[in-house]
């Protein structure tokens, strides 16, 4: 088997395939450095916290690999249940977070709602005040979520992986696929021809362009850049991960002790792993309109990653659309904390050409069928979700 892309999917997906499986003769290749992507390009937020009875098993199961992740890979990948807190500033959000956390506890998932007390004894640093800009009347809260440091996400199952007899490529880009009829058997790449009776494919915001190298168009995603920055250190501040509920912002603090956070997307396609300054100002003043304090931190860095976002903001982890060729994109932002759950349930995939019950609903043809996944509500518009 041959494995497209060396991020966190897939890395764990060969790990899977490998542990769960037997399967020992497996080429993961990477065009880059292993971790160079978006699995060391991210603000490593692990949550389980989405109201579909489609999504949240799935999420759930990943959470749950998570908090024994290290102990599976013998690598500390430094996972911390610092919570996921969710700001409400409006009656309607509060009663939206009351609908998913009821969603939540009926798939037996535990959720909390906080009022305004309760978030202002959990976060000193924010700003709660009734004459703040965007008010805050209360939070949703998941207790169990928190962070996980990414590049030893990569590392560990790529060491993991490696134990187990796969075999890992770096600087070994695709420059094509090896066909027989309508079945993939194998890939070209620029350290030569590796032919395979099954080739996966997990490159996130470059799938269109590995896929169109099979003669594969038209997929329901489109490639966004989504930034993200890091502050210089500081003393512990803030001990849980806080989205703000006004806009789109999430921010935790590192080990390192750095503020790390993240908001919209560039809204236009591309395959630059760079941003614009307009974001970077949005981010910095929805941060600010939260935590005042912060003003005179100064941004240590920022990136980008290229996201592959589908209609309907959900994942899509698939035996197809050739035979002999396997698909896992469509992550939008939810890519990292789904990284365990995602191998595993393509390592399946992969291995039995069926899929497992938890992906059963991310199969490609959901589009052509109508049974799109949108948590959010947004339509079939990629950069919504």
């Amino acid at each position: 088997m041959v494995i497209i892309g060396g991020g966190g999917h897939g890395l764990a997906t060969a790990f899977y395939l490998a542990s769960e499986h037997g399967v020992r003769n497996i080429a993961v290749i990477e065009k880059g450095g292993i971790g160079g992507g978006n699995v060391g390009r991210n603000t490593t937020i692990v949550r389980s916290n989405y109201m579909l009875d489609q999504t949240i098993p799935f999420y759930e199961a990943s959470l749950k690999m998570w908090e024994k992740l290290s102990h599976s890979l013998n690598y500390n990948v430094m996972f911390s249940s610092r919570g996921v807190l969710n700001l409400a500033h409006t009656p309607a959000q509060i009663d939206a977070f009351v609908r998913r956390s009821n969603s939540m506890l009926l798939n037996g998932v535990h959720a909390e709602i906080l009022d305004r007390t309760a978030v202002a004894r959990m976060v000193p640093a924010l700003d709660v005040s009734k004459n703040a800009r965007f008010p805050v009347l209360g939070a949703f809260y998941q207790a169990r979520g928190g962070t996980a440091r990414h590049d030893a996400v990569a590392w560990g199952y790529a060491r993991a992986a490696d134990r187990l007899g796969v075999d890992i490529l770096e600087n070994c880009e695709v420059t094509g696929f090896l066909r027989e009829g309508d079945r993939i058997t194998g890939v070209e790449t620029k350290r030569g021809i590796i032919r395979a009776g099954k080739t996966a494919v997990a490159v996130a915001g470059s799938t269109s362009q590995v896929m169109a190298l099979a003669g594969v168009d038209g997929l329901p995603i489109e490639s966004h850049v989504l930034q993200a920055f890091v502050t210089e250190g500081l003393k512990p501040v803030l001990d849980t991960v806080v989205t703000w509920g006004a806009g789109h912002l999430y921010i935790s603090q590192s080990d390192k002790g750095g503020l790390v956070f993240g908001g919209d997307l560039d809204k236009y396609n591309s395959y630059a792993q760079r941003g614009n300054l307009p974001v970077v100002e949005d981010v910095a003043a929805n941060t600010l309109a939260m935590f005042p304090s912060f003003a005179r931190l100064r941004i240590l860095r920022a990136w980008g990653g290229l996201m592959d976002m589908s209609m309907d903001g959900q994942p899509i982890i698939t035996k197809g659309p050739l035979d002999g060729l396997y698909l896992n994109c469509g992550w939008c932002y939810e890519g990292f904390k789904a990284t365990p759950a995602s191998g595993f349930t393509f390592a399946w995939t992969i291995a039995k050409d069926e899929p497992h019950p938890l992906n059963a609903p991310y199969r490609l043809d959901r589009f052509r069928r109508g049974y799109q996944l949108d948590e959010k509500g947004r339509g079939p518009y990629p950069g919504q979700h």
